[in-house]
């Protein structure tokens, strides 16, 4: 099989557990780009904090963000980009301020958040992860649901920090119960992502790949998140980290070295060295376009 897209997760994927992108893992895009391979992320994250990582990797296709939610290459002129309206976004708030979570409204310029204090270090970790505070807003309100009142929110996404698991789950069940706008995307035991109907991270691959003229079959995914097990099972080639849970693991076609030990770098050099670049299989009209 001939791939032509590798589409890659950041945060336990791209990134060390330092938050930092090992050298080994800028050559391999950078070798995988020069075949002619298209490259693009596929993340949870903002698209400043996403557009930050594409810049050191030296990417400049579109970005699947905010779980699928806002695509595009530059800060303005999406491709694709669906909210949640001002009255889902105000309920939803209301509806989980009733319990202990921090709350953050994810937009693709600025994240409002509930000041409600985390206990636990390494979600606190995980909530300041967003994007350079010099250019992507960061604020913190006493109340959400007050500020929401007076002012207008259309977010592509709501994050969501529980304190424990039983309420994640309470939560994501009554929510889905609530309502049939959104989608509830549990990344793990004590986050929650809430986005608009429709929204996950394989659609928005879907769509990228329609506007490329891209199959499933012709992409490889790589990532390590209970999010991203869609994306491993559909795609041509499906890869986890071995830092990955389990579920992950399983759903996967191979599964390379952790994060730590530059999975990312090892898989493509293993893989893509044995596929000719684009433009010369495109010569010999092994590929049409």
């Amino acid at each position: 099989m001939i791939y032509r897209l590798l589409a890659l997760n950041i945060d336990g994927t791209l990134l060390q557990t330092s938050g930092r992108l090992h050298r080994s893992t800028k050559e391999a895009i950078d070798y995988v780009q020069q075949k002619g391979i298209f490259v693009t992320l596929v993340t949870s994250r903002s698209f400043p904090s996403a557009k930050k990582v594409a810049r050191a990797l030296k990417i400049k296709s579109p970005l699947i963000t905010h779980q699928g939610a806002y695509i595009s290459n530059t800060d303005k002129n999406p491709i694709f980009v669906k909210r949640l309206n001002e009255e889902i976004t105000y309920d939803t708030v209301r509806f989980l301020e009733g319990l202990p979570c921090q709350i953050r409204l994810v937009h693709e310029q600025f994240s409002l958040a509930n000041k409600h204090k985390l206990y636990n270090n390494l979600l606190v970790k995980t909530v300041f992860t967003s994007g350079d505070p010099m250019f992507y807003s960061q604020q913190f309100v006493p109340s959400l649901s007050e500020y929401l009142h007076d002012h207008r929110v259309t977010p592509p996404k709501i994050e969501v920090y529980f304190e424990n698991k039983r309420d994640l789950e309470d939560a994501k069940k009554a929510l889905e119960a609530m309502f049939t706008e959104i989608n509830c995307i549990k990344l793990d035991d004590l986050r929650l992502d809430i986005v608009p109907e429709g929204v996950s991270k394989l659609n928005g691959l879907i769509f990228l790949g329609n506007q490329l003229g891209f199959k499933l079959k012709e992409m490889v995914y790589i990532g390590d998140g209970l999010d991203d097990i869609p994306l491993i099972e559909a795609a041509g080639l499906g890869v986890s980290m071995w830092n990955a849970p389990y579920e992950v693991k399983r759903a996967s076609d191979w599964v390379t070295r952790s994060e730590n030990e530059h999975g990312v770098a090892y898989m493509v050099k293993e893989h893509f060295r044995k596929q000719q670049p684009i433009e010369f299989l495109r010569k010999m009209k092994i590929i049409k376009k």
